[in-house]
């Protein structure tokens, strides 16, 4: 059989168009169709629901690179495609902007009560409605957890809207922090109207706002996460949220994804999305368009911009 792509999900059209010379993009809508696709798979394409474990990897013999629709790569075990030599490819700079956008978006809906006063409106309540308080994101205090692209961004925006910026990231040179203040964790939670997460998951990070976090925040504050679900307890945000502590939570990101119900979801002061901020229409056509540039980098035998295991590149000593 020739040589394949295999996709493990939808993907732009462009991605068959620049990966054509290597070979047929193909999508596995199921696990039959991995099985019998993956023998020959000499690129692979994760979604981000999607898992690449090392029986996956072993399943794909002839396998030359990974392609990941964005920046994410915690389903992807890093440490066996490295063993195989094949190189993660990640788009790091083409949902920034929509990414952020989403954040704020969720911010803004929570901030001026949009859900409680859409339900109002609907059910003939006018009357009603002084008995929410909206607020503004002029003159409030954003507090970011994590100075990545994204967070750089989220930033940028907020101070447009005449916010002021409190940042938490242990890897932040003070060089890098022009026009906003660094802060230890504590001093963000108790001092922040909004909180935004955009910190990688690891080890370190998972529930890195459980109880004892949330029980600092400063009350009435929204939290918003558009980063990774497994920054969060629920259980404990629930709590918060129930208590007044928080006034409102918006999630495009859970664990595991798609996420097992839960009691958080339902109540009026919070916003769902289905992680799908980072992928609006022009960053989505982005996100394939440099995944696939870098994919048929490795696949043209030369080196991709970004990978997630850049250790596939260093030479071995003779």
């Amino acid at each position: 059989m020739p040589a394949v792509i295999v996709a493990l999900g939808p993907v732009d059209d462009l991605v068959a168009e620049r990966l054509r010379p290597f070979g047929e993009v193909v999508i596995a809508e199921s696990d039959a169709d991995q099985r019998a696709l993956l023998p020959d798979a000499v690129g692979l394409i994760a979604r981000a629901t999607s898992t690449v474990d090392q029986a996956l990897l072993d399943s794909a013999p002839n396998l030359r690179v990974i392609g990941r629709t964005g920046i994410g790569v915690d389903r992807v075990d890093l440490d066996a495609a490295s063993a195989r030599s094949v190189p993660v490819v990640v788009t790091p700079s083409a949902g920034t902007r929509a990414v952020a956008e989403g954040a704020l978006t969720l911010a803004l809906h929570l901030l001026k009560r949009i859900g409680r006063y859409t339900t109002l409106v609907r059910e003939g309540r006018w009357t009603q409605r002084n008995a929410f308080t909206a607020n503004d994101l002029d003159g409030a205090v954003v507090g970011l957890v994590g100075y990545g692209r994204i967070g750089r961004r989220v930033a940028e925006l907020a101070r447009a809207f005449g916010a002021s910026v409190l940042v938490y990231d242990p890897y932040l040179r003070p060089a890098d922090a022009d026009g906003v203040t660094v802060a230890d964790l504590p001093r963000v939670l108790t001092g922040s109207d909004v909180l935004s997460l955009h910190a990688p998951l690891t080890p370190e990070t998972r529930h890195l706002l459980g109880e004892a976090e949330l029980s600092q925040v400063k009350p009435g504050a929204i939290l918003v996460n558009c980063a990774r679900g497994g920054l969060l307890d629920l259980d404990a945000v629930h709590a918060a949220l129930l208590d007044g502590r928080l006034g409102g939570v918006g999630l495009d990101v859970y664990d595991p994804e798609p996420p097992v119900d839960h009691p958080l979801f339902h109540h009026p002061d919070v916003a769902l999305t289905p992680h799908i901020m980072g992928i609006s229409a022009r960053a989505w056509h982005r996100t394939c368009a440099d995944m696939a540039t870098g994919m048929a980098a490795v696949l043209g035998g030369g080196r991709a911009d970004h990978v997630a295991n850049p250790e596939v590149y260093r030479e071995v000593p003779a």
